[in-house]
């Protein structure tokens, strides 16, 4: 029997809609929704992190990732937190000050990016910011930076559809402010842990330092007995602990007080005891992080050593440990001393922190 004209075409169109529903149901994205699962954050030998209320998630993680490499959040869409902070630097710059949107410099040399979790007495040079959380967002509005409004950042971030998606996923709705972002961006940089040095694995008894990076060692965690003709770097008195920092902030002898350009700390306390105190930074990486102090002044780990051997200048908020108790004649290093120093910081490189693509660009 043949089917009549319009009986076949009509039966033919039902059948190629029934084909193209089902295809296009296939086709479809699943729905994007909150995802709460937790990060799966390993410390190693380091002691728990307090994430003061903002444990990483998967979802947290990857959004924070992207902003931090989002060059939209700077006024002209140049300029993301990375090109500041960059992976095979350390996540430093090493630039003496970096350059901004504007090709303004920077007041401050900008300070390396890891371990930041266990950054408990406030983040900057001078501490300005309470959390990372607050620091993440500062050099978004800072005019010698990426000098942006925080409501133009979150208006560029509402115009492209993969970072409303990325919210939900993180914080279970699309909508996009900058306490949110700051959390994210704080979340990612939880994660940039670097605890596998040459130094770490030697503590676990996995390698020998050569007898020049032992020699230094023992110079770095002991102190100068005068009377004991005892040498030592006593560097162990503000960079101690796992992450060779006190969290504290010093004035380590760089100016005599009529030379106080940077009063660092004390813009931020207006206390007078902490005029030209800088927070301390961590040594891990120190190698592959110059230059070196709040105002990049000097360019070599040889530098630095011979500033704390012979070149710590006298103010009333020096550290004690830096000027009283060095004297008569300060660390009395000679040149082996120093050469053996260098090589035991070279140890605390952690070279597989520099590619590790948990932290590379997602883009």
């Amino acid at each position: 029997m043949i089917l009549p004209t319009k009986r076949v075409l009509f039966l033919l169109s039902m059948l190629m809609y029934s084909v193209c529903l089902v295809s296009c149901k296939e086709d479809e994205a699943p729905p994007v929704k909150y995802d709460p699962t937790i990060y799966a954050f390993d410390s190693g030998a380091f002691p728990a992190p307090d994430f003061n209320g903002n444990t990483p998630t998967v979802a947290g993680v990857q959004l924070g990732r992207m902003l931090f490499y989002e060059r939209a959040l700077s006024k002209d869409k140049t300029q993301s937190c990375a090109d500041c902070h960059l992976q095979k630097d350390m996540f430093s710059d090493t630039r003496r000050f970096s350059i901004g949107v504007e090709g303004l410099p920077g007041k401050r040399q900008a300070m390396a990016v890891f371990n930041v979790a266990w950054h408990t007495e406030g983040m900057f040079w001078d501490g300005r910011a309470p959390l990372v959380r607050d620091q993440a967002l500062k050099p978004i509005q800072d005019p010698l930076e990426m000098n942006e409004t925080l409501p133009n950042a979150v208006s560029k971030l509402n115009a492209d559809q993969k970072y409303k998606d990325q919210f939900i996923r993180a914080f279970g709705d699309d909508t996009i402010t900058p306490e949110r972002i700051g959390l994210a961006i704080e979340q990612f940089e939880f994660t940039m842990i670097s605890n596998n040095s040459r130094y770490d694995t030697w503590q676990k008894g996995e390698v020998t330092l050569t007898p020049e990076e032992e020699r230094g060692r023992v110079l770095f965690f002991r102190e100068r007995d005068p009377f004991l003709n005892q040498k030592g770097g006593e560097c162990f008195h503000c960079h101690a602990g796992f992450n060779f920092t006190n969290n504290e902030y010093m004035n380590n002898g760089l100016d005599e007080e009529a030379d106080f350009s940077d009063l660092g700390r004390f813009m931020v306390t207006h206390h007078p005891e902490d005029r030209a105190r800088f927070k301390v930074p961590s040594l891990r990486n120190i190698a592959l992080t110059p230059p070196y102090m709040h105002d990049g002044r000097f360019s070599t780990l040889e530098q630095v050593i011979e500033h704390y051997n012979t070149g710590v200048k006298n103010s009333s908020t020096v550290d004690g440990i830096l000027f009283h108790n060095l004297e008569p004649g300060g660390l009395q290093l000679n040149a082996q001393d120093i050469t053996d120093l260098v090589a035991f910081l070279k140890t605390l490189t952690d070279t597989t922190f520099m590619t590790d693509q948990r932290f590379s660009s997602p883009f």
